[in-house]
C-alpha cells in the first residue's frame, strides 16, 4: 500500500532534487513516478513479506527528455527499502549501465535527500580467477588445459608477451593496485589473454576453492547483500534467474526490477534461453576430451573417480561415430549454397517439427550425452570433495585443476544432452512452436560444419516462467515499446502479464516547433533497389547542403555502400560510414569535425538507429533512406510468421509493420536529445503515402509538423 508516509517522502525526494539543481518539474516525469509507485506499492504480501497473488508490473514508455532514471528511482528506492526488497537496475548496454551507477545514482544521492547505497554486479567472466592466473605462473596449464567451446577457438600457449601481463596482474594485486576486475585494468585485454585467467559458472569449484577468501567474484557478491540498490545488465539478469535465481543476484521473490531499455528484454531473452551445437567441433572437443581422460586416468587411478572416468571412453567414442554419420546425412540433405543475397544457407524445420530420421539420431545422441553427463557428474563430485579434503588420494591443486576440465565437459555433455532431447521430442508443434534448425557455417580450418539449433520464438512463455511469476514486482520502461500506438507488440513478445499497467507518458519536447517530418517527391520505391539507390545518390547532396552535422541511415548494407560510392568525391570525403572505424570512433571523428565548423554526414545501419546521441549541432538532419522492413529470412523469425499465419493472422501486418513502426521511432529519435535542439527527419521512401499501411506508420511517429510532397 502506498501509505502517507511514502508518498511524503517521494514527493519531498522530487522536490528536493528540483530545488538542489535548479530544474522545473516536467509532467512526464511525474506522471511516470506516480504510476510506477502505485504498482510497486500495490504488491499484496503475507505477514512474513512474501508476496501474494501475482507480481505487479508497470510498462512505461517515456521518451528522451523525460528524466526516467530520475523518475523511476526517486519513486522505487523508498518503496524497495520500505518493503525490504533489494531494487535490481537492469539496463540493455554498457553504456547505460555506466551512467546509471557512475553519474546517475551518485547525482539522485546527492540531491534527492534519499539515503541508500548501491553497487555495480557483474558476471564470473568479468573477474579475475586466482586459480586460473596460479595454474598459469605454476606452469601447470599445459598439462590441464582447459577447453575452448571449439576446436578452433582453442587457446594457444602463453606466449612471452601473455606472461609479462600475468606477473604484472600478480604485482599489482599483491600491492592491492587492482582488485581483480577486468575492467579496472588500465589497458586493454584481448579475449584470449584474459579467458585464461577467468572462470565461469560451469567450472568454479564455488566455496570448495582453496582461494575462495580472496576469490574477487565472490567479495563483489557478498557487496551486493549489502546494499540498497544493485545496477545489473539484461544479460547477467537472465543468466541468474535460468540458473534457479539467487546464484549471482537475490533472490527474484525479495527483488524489484527496473528494466531501463526494456524493449530489448525479449530479444536477450530468447538469445539466452536459445539452443545450439556443431557436428564437426563437437566430434574434435569429444576427441580432444578423450586424449584429457587418457592424462587422467594414471593420475587419478587411486581416486573413487576412476571408475566413472574408465566408463567414459567407450560412450564418447560411441558419440563420435553418430555425429559422423549426421555429419554425412545432413551433407546429403541441407543445400550448403548461399542464397540470392549471400546469407547462410540454413534448413528450418516447419513448425518446429524435426522428421522423423533426425529424432531417432537425436534419441541416441540424447542418451549417450545424457550416460557421459552423468559419469562426469559423479567424478566432479568427487574432485570437488577433494579439493578440501586429502582422503581421496590426490592433492587439492591437482583435484582443482582436473576438476576445471572435466567440469567444462560435464556442462558440454549437459548443454549437448538438452538439445538433442529438445530434437528427440519435437514430434508435434507447440505453442507457440520453437524454431529449429540446421545451418551451414565454416568451422575449424575453413571446413564445412552444420550448426544444429533451437530457439524460442517469443520470449514470453521463458519470462513468465523465470520472471514475472517468481519477481516481487517489476518496471519496464523505455523510449520505445509501443508499435502503432499500442502495447501489443510488446505483450506478444515479453508475455507480460495481463493486469500490468500500461503507459505512454508525454514528452518534454514540443515536435511540433522544433522538428519537421519531409516525405519528398520522388521517382521511385525501394521495391526497385537500383533506381532508389540512384534517386538517393542524386538527392541526398541537394537535402544535405546546409547542414552541418547529419545522420543517413540505411537498412542495409549493400544500398550505403552502393550509395557511397556513387556520390561525388567532395561529398565522399564529408561521409563517415559506420564501417570505417569502431562505432566510437566514427563518432568522436564526426563532433570533432563539427567542432571545427566542418561538415560532417554519418552513414549508418540499424545499431546507428538507437544509442546514438548526439545533440544540437551534432544532428540537425536525419535522413531515412527507406521504412525498414525487416526480411523474415532468419529461422526464427520465419518460424514466427509462420506461426502468425496459421493462425489466421497477417505475418506483414501483424510483425513486420509493428516492427518497422518501432524501428522508424527509434531513428526519427535521434534528431531531438535535448528540449533546444531542431531540425528535420527525411524519409526518402513513398510508401508511406502510397500503402495502405503508411497512415498507421506516420500516425506512430513523432508529431513533428510534416511536409508530405
Amino acid at each position: 500500500m502506498l501509505t502517507d508516509d511514502l508518498k511524503n517522502e517521494i514527493q519531498g525526494a522530487y522536490r528536493h532534487l528540483l530545488d538542489s539543481k535548479k530544474l522545473k518539474p516536467r509532467l512526464g516525469q511525474r506522471l511516470m513516478m506516480a504510476e510506477v509507485a502505485r504498482t510497486l506499492a500495490g504488491a499484496d504480501m503475507d505477514a512474513n513479506g512474501h508476496r501474494e497473488g501475482a507480481a505487479k508490473v508497470c510498462v512505461a514508455e517515456a521518451g528522451t527528455g523525460t528524466g526516467k532514471t530520475i523518475a523511476y528511482a526517486l519513486s522505487a528506492i523508498p518503496i524497495a527499502k520500505a518493503l525490504n526488497k533489494t531494487l535490481i537496475i537492469s539496463t540493455a548496454t554498457v553504456a547505460l549501465q555506466e551512467q546509471v551507477v557512475h553519474k546517475d545514482l551518485p547525482d539522485i544521492l546527492l540531491h534527492s535527500g534519499l539515503n541508500f547505497s548501491f553497487a555495480l554486479a557483474k558476471g564470473r567472466g568479468r573477474y579475475l580467477c586466482l586459480s586460473k592466473l596460479d595454474s598459469l605462473l605454476q606452469g601447470s596449464q599445459s598439462s590441464h588445459q582447459s577447453m575452448a567451446l571449439y576446436p578452433d577457438e582453442m587457446q594457444q600457449q602463453v606466449q612471452v608477451q601473455d606472461q609479462k601481463v600475468y606477473d604484472a596482474m600478480l604485482d599489482a594485486l599483491s600491492a592491492g593496485d587492482w582488485d581483480g576486475d577486468r575492467d579496472n585494468w588500465p589497458d586493454e585485454l584481448e579475449v584470449s589473454l584474459w579467458s585464461r585467467v577467468t572462470t565461469d559458472h560451469a567450472q568454479c569449484t564455488g566455496r570448495r576453492c582453496p582461494n575462495i577468501r580472496q576469490c574477487y567474484f565472490y567479495k563483489g557478491r557478498e557487496d551486493l547483500d549489502k546494499v540498497d540498490v544493485i545496477v545489473a545488465n539484461h544479460d547477467l539478469v537472465l543468466a541468474d534467474l535460468s540458473l534457479g535465481g539467487g546464484a549471482i543476484l537475490p533472490e527474484p521473490e525479495d527483488s524489484i526490477y527496473i528494466f531501463d531499455e526494456g524493449h530489448h528484454l525479449p530479444e536477450k531473452a530468447i538469445n539466452h534461453f536459445s539452443q545450439f551445437s556443431r557436428v564437426r567441433s563437437t566430434e574434435r572437443w569429444l576427441e580432444q576430451g578423450s586424449k584429457a581422460l587418457a592424462k587422467a586416468a594414471p593420475e587419478l587411478a587411486v581416486t573413487t573417480a576412476n571408475q566413472y572416468i574408465q566408463r567414459l571412453p567407450a560412450i564418447m567414442d560411441s558419440l563420435k561415430q553418430q555425429l559422423a554419420m549426421l555429419f554425412t546425412h545432413l551433407e546429403a540433405t541441407v543445400s550448403t549454397q548461399p542464397d540470392q543475397r549471400g546469407s547462410i544457407p540454413y534448413q528450418r524445420f516447419p513448425q518446429g517439427i524435426v522428421p522423423e530420421h533426425l529424432r531417432l539420431q537425436s534419441q541416441e545422441l540424447a542418451g549417450g550425452f545424457r550416460d557421459m553427463h552423468d559419469l562426469l557428474d559423479k567424478a566432479c563430485n568427487i574432485l570437488e570433495e577433494a579439493i578440501a579434503t586429502p582422503e581421496h588420494g590426490i592433492t587439492g591443486p591437482e583435484a582443482e585443476a582436473w576438476y576445471s576440465s572435466f567440469s567444462m565437459l560435464r556442462s558440454r555433455a549437459e548443454g549437448n544432452q538438452s538439445l538433442w532431447q529438445d530434437y528427440s521430442a519435437a514430434i508435434e508443434a507447440e505453442e507457440p512452436p520453437r524454431s529449429r534448425w540446421i545451418a551451414v557455417v565454416e568451422g575449424a580450418g575453413g571446413q564445412l560444419d552444420f550448426e544444429v539449433s533451437s530457439s524460442p520464438i517469443l520470449a514470453a512463455n521463458t519470462l513468465q516462467h523465470y520472471l514475472w511469476s517468481r519477481c516481487f514486482a517489476a518496471v519496464v520502461t523505455s523510449a520505445t515499446l509501443t508499435a502503432l500506438g499500442r502495447f501489443d507488440r510488446f505483450i506478444m513478445r515479453a508475455g507480460t502479464p495481463a493486469d500490468a499497467a500500461y503507459i505512454v507518458v508525454p514528452s518534454p519536447f514540443n515536435y511540433a516547433e522544433a522538428g519537421e517530418l519531409v516525405v519528398p517527391a520522388m521517382r521511385s520505391e525501394p521495391s526497385n533497389a537500383d533506381a532508389h539507390t540512384e534517386e538517393l545518390i542524386e538527392l541526398l547532396p541537394q537535402i544535405l547542403e546546409f547542414d552541418s552535422g547529419s545522420l543517413v541511415l540505411f537498412s542495409s548494407k549493400r544500398q550505403l555502400e552502393n550509395v557511397y560510392e556513387g556520390l561525388p568525391l567532395a561529398w565522399q570525403q564529408k561521409v563517415l560510414r559506420q564501417s570505417d572505424y569502431s562505432k566510437q570512433e566514427v563518432l568522436r571523428r564526426h563532433r570533432a569535425a563539427i567542432d571545427d565548423k566542418q561538415q560532417s554526414v554519418l552513414f549508418g545501419l540499424a545499431s546507428f538507429s538507437e544509442g546514438v546521441d548526439l545533440p544540437g549541432d551534432y544532428c540537425s538532419h536525419v535522413v531515412i533512406a527507406k521504412i525498414p522492413f525487416a526480411v523474415p529470412d532468419q529461422p526464427v523469425e520465419s518460424a514466427l510468421s509462420e506461426w502468425i499465419e496459421m493462425r489466421g493472422g497477417n505475418p506483414f501486418m501483424d510483425i513486420s509493420v509493428p516492427d518497422a513502426s518501432l524501428r522508424l521511432i527509434q531513428a526519427s529519435g535521434r534528431l531531438l536529445r535535448t528540449e533546444s535542439d531542431t531540425g528535420k527527419v527525411t524519409l526518402l521512401d513513398r510508401r508511406v503515402l502510397s500503402k495502405r499501411y503508411g497512415r498507421a506508420l506516420l500516425d506512430a511517429l513523432p508529431p513533428f509538423r510534416r511536409s508530405l510532397s
